[in-house]
């Protein structure tokens, strides 16, 4: 699932005013939080992210292996932060809807 750019400018507008739900510290990435983080993107669908430790390579490492594990999207990375979005199927009532392009 590709995001185009009028999709990616629109969740960026929804998560403008959401605050971080995982914060991944100095332990990076454990089975524990990639757990959470897959049961908190079943549930929200658009999530905010902040890492708080590393540089800017490993944090571009992390954000990537999040990507790849949980099969979202990014959506934007500014710093420490990240926004990231997989959708829900088996969610009926999404208060998300992409727009088409």
């Amino acid at each position: 699932m590709a995001l185009s750019m009028q999709q990616k400018k629109y969740l960026r507008g929804i998560a403008h005013h959401l605050k971080p739900v995982i914060i991944i510290g100095q332990h990076g990435l454990s089975e524990g939080l990639m757990n959470e983080l897959n049961s908190t993107l079943d549930h929200h669908e658009l999530i905010k992210i902040k890492i708080a430790a590393g540089e800017r390579e490993e944090r571009k490492e992390i954000i990537n292996t999040v990507c790849q594990t949980t099969g979202a999207e990014l959506v934007q990375a500014i710093g420490k932060i990240f926004v990231i979005y997989r959708p829900n199927p088996d969610k009926k009532n999404s208060d998300i809807h992409l727009p088409r392009t």
